[in-house]
């Protein structure tokens, strides 16, 4: 017995015993339909208005990324001392700034700060907590990235 391209389509769609789901369960339209990670990135780019509303120019060669985890661990949590580009609290990195350079295919890259949203998510305790927590890093971020003061990337460009 062969299975039709219709029935077989519709097999796809849903579980071993056909009792998957029929339709998404929230309309796109209601707030519970963005998940963690669409809400966490309208936070980024509301954190990252006002400082490149400062310095446009300077951060045209600059890109945002946000991954779940940090993939940098250290050896020895107690002992650990992170480099500029890295923004930490204590052994867990919040961010990093991988400078513009050259990938393996000898193709030029750009510079790019990474934030990492769970580390980030859970130090902040409400929405206003995490919006402030990832302002504070992406000042300090660009802030080694330009090679200026945290204040001044703050109070923008004289």
């Amino acid at each position: 017995m062969r299975l039709s391209a219709v029935h077989a389509a519709r097999r796809a769609r849903r579980d071993r015993r056909g009792r998957g789901l029929r339709s998404p369960l929230l309309p796109q339209g209601v707030p519970a339909w963005r998940s963690k990670s669409d809400e966490f990135d309208t936070v980024v780019l509301e954190a990252f208005a006002e400082i490149d509303a400062r310095w446009h120019d300077e951060l045209s060669g600059l890109d945002i990324a946000v991954d779940e985890i940090p993939r940098l661990l250290p050896r020895d949590p107690e002992t650990v001392q992170w480099p500029d580009e890295v923004t930490a609290d204590g052994a867990v990195p919040l961010a990093r700034l991988m400078p513009a350079g050259v990938d393996v295919h000898g193709a030029p890259t750009r510079a790019q700060i990474i934030l990492f949203r769970r580390p980030l998510e859970s130090r902040a305790k409400k929405g206003e907590d995490l919006l402030d927590l990832v302002h504070e890093v992406l000042v300090q971020q660009v802030a080694t990235h330009l090679g200026l003061d945290e204040d001044i990337i703050d109070r923008g460009p004289e």
